[in-house]
């Protein structure tokens, strides 16, 4: 079990944000924990970056504090789920490779919780304007560096797979070289006994036999 420690970011909308990268060994599950209090606003997204053996899936869970299950989604390779808390408490967010039995799974994982402050708002002075306008500025600027992260943990997926089928590529290019040589020198020695005398041939396997 994990749990987060994130640092909250103070605007006019309030939010709680992680992301991280992590490997779920083969057969295992791993799950994360996240205090959420009522009407807060789970934004969660992953994606499988990297696999050791077969497809990109993970299975996922989100589960509220008394264990009921909000989200289930079973094997894909990413998502995305948007939830309206209505209990105060920790919410489980479990990443499950159980049906794997030999592929260790790379996952990238943003969560967000986000409470909307009232927008609408009396102004009695400028100075709460540009305080406003500052703070929509910081939120707008956070919306970008996590665009960011998620479009870098989509290259790191689409680089790990052209790695993997160049290796591939690599592999069945030196079966097929291999095979090709030992079929080459399989036909050249054929073809060359076609051209020898039988009794020389048997007496080159048996000499001792034929001088007799």
């Amino acid at each position: 079990m994990r749990y987060f420690f994130v640092a909250t970011i103070f605007s006019v909308v309030f939010a709680y944000e992680k992301d991280m990268t992590f490997t779920v060994p083969a057969g295992n599950t791993e799950c994360f924990y996240q205090k959420v209090l009522p009407n807060e606003i789970i934004d969660v997204e992953y994606q499988v970056i990297d696999s050791t053996h077969g497809e990109l899936d993970i299975s996922f869970q989100l589960a509220d504090p008394v264990g009921r299950i909000i989200v289930a989604d079973y094997k894909k390779p990413e998502n995305a789920h948007r939830h309206t808390s209505t209990l105060n408490g920790d919410y489980r967010f479990c990443f499950d490779n159980s049906f794997s039995t030999f592929s260790q799974k790379t996952v990238f994982f943003d969560l967000m919780v986000e409470t909307e402050d009232s927008s609408d708002k009396d102004y009695d002075d400028d100075k709460e304007m540009e305080m406003e306008s500052v703070a929509k500025v910081k939120d707008n600027v956070a919306a970008a560096r996590r665009l960011q992260e998620l479009l870098s943990a989509h290259e790191a997926r689409d680089r790990n797979l052209a790695e993997d089928m160049c290796s591939r590529v690599m592999k069945w290019s030196l079966w097929q070289i291999a095979v090709m040589l030992l079929v080459g020198i399989t036909q050249v020695f054929f073809v060359k006994s076609l051209f020898q005398d039988p009794s020389s041939r048997m007496r080159k396997y048996v000499p001792n036999f034929l001088s007799q």
